[in-house]
């Protein structure tokens, strides 16, 4: 998440949009959605298979955004927050598709209905979500970075810059946080190292 040319017009449309600018919300929207684009498609990448688009996923989280309590205070807490959204879609969209292909609501189910051909992916995403539940309650740092790496595709340098930490702590954290869950998600519900 290099720190693009704009970055002080994003700080300035933030202020802007604090002060209930709807205006200057919309800009700053324009300026970070190529960053917006980015973490989806991170967030949708790395062999990561859904049923949700690139698009989709932006389009989600710009909504929710918009009618988010409060406007970030930079450009890090704007990218944080779109991260824990896209999170919170991704999962919310497992859930769904679970839902569907146990029958839940289903009044009618035709050929042309899209079932989720990998039902173990989204069981797998669901049960991601409700272990870093768990790790942030003990270690939220460490659940911090395991989201912004999983969730948004950042690499170590990049969730280092929107979390404030040197990217050797984000590197132990990402480390500590990936074991701690394979053990969660193999073994029931160990407690956080």
């Amino acid at each position: 998440m290099d720190e693009p040319v704009h970055a002080p017009d994003v700080t300035v449309l933030l202020d802007r949009a604090r002060g209930g600018d709807a205006e200057a919300w919309h800009r700053l929207v324009d300026l970070v959605y190529p960053d917006l684009k980015r973490l989806a498609h991170g967030a949708l990448g790395a062999g990561k298979r859904h049923t949700l688009g690139t698009t989709a996923l932006v389009h989600e989280c710009y909504l929710r955004l918009a009618r988010a309590e409060g406007a970030p205070r930079d450009r890090g807490h704007l990218m944080g927050l779109a991260v824990r959204i896209m999170r919170q879609v991704l999962v919310d969209h497992a859930r769904e598709r679970l839902a569907i292909k146990r029958g839940a609501g289903a009044l009618k189910v035709t050929l042309d209905d899209e079932l989720p051909h990998h039902a173990s992916e989204f069981e797998l995403l669901v049960d991601i979500d409700a272990a870093l539940v768990r790790l942030a309650e003990a270690e939220p740092r460490q659940a911090q970075v395991f989201e912004y790496r999983y969730f948004g595709g950042l690499n170590d340098q990049d969730t280092a810059q929107a979390l404030g930490i040197s990217p050797r702590t984000v590197h132990r954290d990402w480390d500590a946080a990936r074991a701690w869950l394979a053990q969660a998600l193999s073994a029931g519900d160990p407690e956080p190292a």
